[in-house]
């Protein structure tokens, strides 16, 4: 898709850093970085070190800029869509009215970076300055459905930034300002918070287990229906039983079509800090509401279960087997369900027909989560929220999505013969 802007080459952006380095080390040949409305869309950063640079107004989008560092550069009205941050240091940044949605921040450091609302340039003919402004009309910046865990946002100026659906668990943000900031469905546990200005943000629907707020300026703070550790669910010590010996019963259940054994049931249980829960079988279980945030189940037999209500937000589901499993109104917001299996399983009938045991994701919340190469064949997605999903080369072949949510889904590769939707896919 053609943005309008100037396209770099990987090779053009290498001189670029190249001579960039040479600059900031004192060394002659070198040449500031000053990169404003250039397309950079998909290229790689070679984790150099582009500090004070300016990439104002330019496009960002799936860049790989992981483990480099951005001190004091230019974002400003940036569009960074779907970019891989991960371990790079912003520290004095200026991210005023960029856009980050999507975007891999995990163990980045923000340190007094600039993320306030910025009002709207355009670009003259030339592509060189900013010429004014447009009815003086702001861009908030936009972090949602990011994932920002562990990094360091202490002393950030970020009031009315749109952190809705972001994953901010552990993230230290001491002394910043987030006063109207919106972190509606965001993780925030174990984030800290201690002595920043919260005035009159938004919490509604975020996470907010182990959320330190000490001395924090909280008036007009809303935490509407903000989940806190005593709504994390039940404890599994309540069973008076070993999960070990709860599996045991639930394995002899099921080889016994239920004639002897006991079906585990874990409904409504808190399952976040069960060690190596992946290692167990989970076939058939009962599971109606419990919560598996942040869990790791890559490559977990889940198949054939009834986990309705099921909280796996942010759960690393890689690879995991959900065939014939009924997961209807569950939480899937940031997780990441690369490679998964949620097909059909298939059952003879007595005339010899066969019946299918479809995955029923009816009224799921799947926002931004990645769903690459998952196989989605045959799934009930009536009603389902896919905003902002990564779908690439996964196998919607017959799936339903009647009804369902699909602001900016990503359709890339995707197997979509006969599908059912009242909206164009793709």
């Amino acid at each position: 898709m053609s943005t309008g802007l100037q396209k770099l080459t990987q090779s053009e952006l290498d001189e670029i850093i190249r001579k960039h380095m040479r600059f900031i080390s004192g060394i002659r040949g070198g040449a500031r970085a000053v990169v404003k409305f250039k397309d950079l869309s998909g290229l790689h950063f070679r984790k150099g070190d582009l500090s004070q640079a300016d990439f104002t107004g330019s496009i960002l989008i799936n860049a790989n800029m992981s483990n480099a560092t951005f001190k004091g550069v230019s974002f400003f009205a940036c569009d960074m869509r779907g970019a891989n941050l991960e371990n790079a240091c912003f520290a004095r940044a200026d991210f005023r009215g960029a856009t980050v949605v999507g975007a891999n921040l995990t163990g980045a450091d923000f340190e007094k970076a600039d993320m306030r609302e910025g009002v709207i340039l355009e670009r003259n003919p030339t592509n060189k300055t900013l010429s004014g402004s447009i009815n003086n009309s702001k861009a908030k910046t936009i972090f949602s459905g990011s994932r920002l865990s562990e990094t360091n946002l202490s002393g950030a100026s970020a009031n009315y930034a749109d952190f809705s659906d972001a994953d901010l668990s552990g993230v230290i943000v001491n002394d910043a300002d987030f006063s109207h900031a919106n972190f509606e469905g965001a993780n925030l546990s174990g984030a800290d918070f201690t002595g920043s200005n919260l005035k009159n943000a938004n919490m509604k629907s975020s996470i907010i287990s182990g959320t330190k707020l000490d001395e924090a300026e909280t008036a007009g703070l809303n935490m509407d229906d903000a989940l806190t550790e005593d709504r994390m669910g039940s404890k599994l010590e309540a069973l008076g039983k070993t999960l070990e010996q709860l599996l045991e019963e639930h394995t002899a259940w099921i080889a016994t079509a239920g004639k002897s054994g006991t079906r585990l049931d874990l409904s409504g249980y808190d399952l976040r800090h069960v060690l190596n829960l992946k290692k167990f079988s989970l076939t058939a279980v009962k599971a109606v509401g419990a919560n598996f945030l942040n869990q790791d189940l890559q490559g977990a037999s889940l198949q054939s279960a009834v986990m309705d209500r099921a909280d796996f937000r942010d759960t690393k589901l890689a690879n995991a087997d959900f065939r014939g499993t009924s997961l209807k109104n569950g939480l899937f917001s940031r997780a990441n369900l690369v490679g998964a299996n949620l097909s059909p399983l298939i059952f003879p009938n007595p005339d010899g027909s066969k019946r299918l045991q479809r995955v029923n994701l009816s009224g799921a919340n799947l926002r931004y989560a990645i769903l690459s190469n998952a196989v989605l064949a045959d799934c009930l997605l009536v009603g389902a929220d896919l905003s902002y999903a990564v779908m690439h080369d996964c196998d919607l072949r017959r799936a339903d999505l009647t009804g369902a949510i699909l602001d900016n889904a990503d359709f890339h590769g995707a197997l979509l013969n006969d599908v059912i939707s009242d909206r164009k896919l793709g």
